[in-house]
């Protein structure tokens, strides 16, 4: 069962291909193809880069053997997404043969790392672009049509992409990202992010605002505001007004009271209680939070510089759930991180029973090559210790989540329709304000995607709630 539920929260993190629903493919003389890993960010520097190819003359296509430019946006996160990418740039590389003219682009955060190996030694690619570069893209296609290799992978302390109307990229036409900033000050230890993605910025709140509103009026009912750590969200405007978090959830939930607010991710010591106090006041800012707590030792947080403790966690999570009774929560948890003992290991299995998560994110630790912790400690907790602790840590997970998804039978959710279930076509899926999947019959005339329901729970999974419209 640990293994089951790995791969599901596997395949949601790992990355897959998508291309635009917007407009005629035939209006453009090139076909682009992409594919993006790791994060929700990744995804939607993938809608910045369509609309900038868009542009450019390039229309997307869901075969890349017909793509005069495959692009992969890439994630440094852990090894095994690089791993993945890696195999994918062979499998292009082998389609360039049947089409020489074909040409092959890293972005994202593997740009930056591996731009030498990738372009002299391996000969993988024929274009680099780093998350802030994305601009510079038709000038490096033109020179890599020339035959020249071609990178930029320079950060920017300014670069939000503000200006640049993303193309949605296979949108359920329900759900969309916004992205709010850019960066991260945070130097936790195991993190590559700061490295790849540059300092903290945040972007204009007014032209976010507008985003959100040209979305909602093209039939959009969901947008997740997107930062690497989005408490931190600050922007002063050209007249001087000041717009935190707190702010810019409530400008974005004031667009309509039909369209739903959601927002991704929160650092435990900066989530504030205006934040929360403004969720609870707009039934249309879903109550939900991902807070990553990533071990449940204080000696580990410690060297994993998150700059709280364990018992700080705690209270975070019991003021979360005064605020905003009901509030779904989700976390990231690592295990085997450098020097980490059984004893502390339990101290994380007791925090999932403590903190009763709805959903969580759960891997062993993986250095990355620069990180402070790959600088400063030694890997040392061997790799079959780190899966039998991951293995049990979903397990553990597993338990709590399975009897906190059965506590939810018999209760009413308002849930937005997302689309036909994966499973038949006689079914609506859609989610509740906690974030949770469900899933309920056809059995009421005249609902489409995009319309609000009450559906009473009649049975749990560990990870899908079915319900009936009532």
């Amino acid at each position: 069962m640990a293994e089951l539920l790995q791969k599901d929260i596997e395949e949601l993190r790992q990355g897959e291909a998508y291309a635009p629903f917007e407009g005629d493919p035939n209006q453009f003389d090139k076909k682009f193809y992409i594919e993006s890993y790791g994060c929700a960010m990744n995804f939607s520097d993938s809608e910045v880069v369509a609309s900038i190819l868009n542009d450019r003359g390039f229309g997307a296509t869901k075969n890349f053997e017909e793509a005069d430019l495959i692009l992969l946006n890439t994630c440094s996160i852990r090894e095994k997404a690089e791993q993945t990418v890696r195999t994918r740039l062979h499998d292009f590389k082998k389609a360039k043969h049947n089409n020489p003219g074909m040409l092959i682009g890293v972005l994202g955060c593997m740009a930056e790392r591996l731009k030498a190996k990738l372009l002299e030694e391996e000969k993988l690619v024929d274009i680099v672009v780093g998350p802030d570069a994305y601009r510079s893209l038709p000038d490096l296609i033109t020179e890599a049509e020339g035959g020249q290799k071609s990178v930029n992978v320079l950060l920017s302390r300014e670069e939000t992409y503000a200006d640049i109307s993303p193309v949605r990229l296979d949108s359920n036409g329900v759900a969309a990202f916004v992205s709010i900033m850019r960066g991260c000050n945070n130097m936790c230890t195991f993190c590559v992010v700061p490295f790849t993605r540059g300092r903290e910025r945040s972007r204009d709140a007014d032209s976010i605002v507008k985003e959100c509103q040209d979305l909602f009026d093209r039939g959009f009912r969901e947008v997740t505001l997107l930062g690497q750590n989005v408490d931190s969200y600050y922007h002063t405007s050209a007249e001087g007004k000041e717009v935190t978090f707190a702010n810019l959830l409530e400008m974005t939930a004031k667009v309509s009271p039909l369209l739903r607010v959601r927002f991704s991710t929160s650092h435990p010591k900066d989530i504030t209680d205006d934040v929360l106090h403004t969720i609870a006041k707009y039934h249309n800012i879903c109550k939900y939070i991902h807070l990553p707590v990533q071990s449940g030792n204080t000696r580990v947080l410690q060297l994993m510089n998150r700059t709280y403790t364990r018992e700080w966690y705690f209270n975070k999570v019991k003021r979360i759930r005064e605020i905003i009774p009901g509030c779904g929560l989700s976390t990231d948890i690592i295990s085997g991180f450098c020097t980490e003992t059984e004893e502390e290991h339990k101290d994380t299995l007791s925090l999932i029973e403590h903190c009763d998560f709805d959903m969580a994110y759960m891997y062993s630790y993986s250095e990355r090559p620069g990180t402070l912790a790959a600088r400063r400690y030694t890997d040392d907790v061997p790799d079959e210790v780190k899966k039998r602790r991951l293995s049990e840590i979903i397990d553990q997970q597993h338990l709590f989540q399975r009897e906190n998804y059965k506590r939810d039978i018999g209760k009413v959710f308002e849930v937005l329709i997302e689309g036909d279930s994966k499973k038949s076509n006689k079914d609506w899926v859609g989610r509740s304000s906690q974030n949770k999947v469900i899933v309920f019959p056809k059995n009421k005339e005249g609902l489409k995607k995009c319309d609000y329901v009450q559906v009473k729970i009649t049975s749990a999974t560990s990870a899908t709630l079915i319900g009936e419209i009532i």
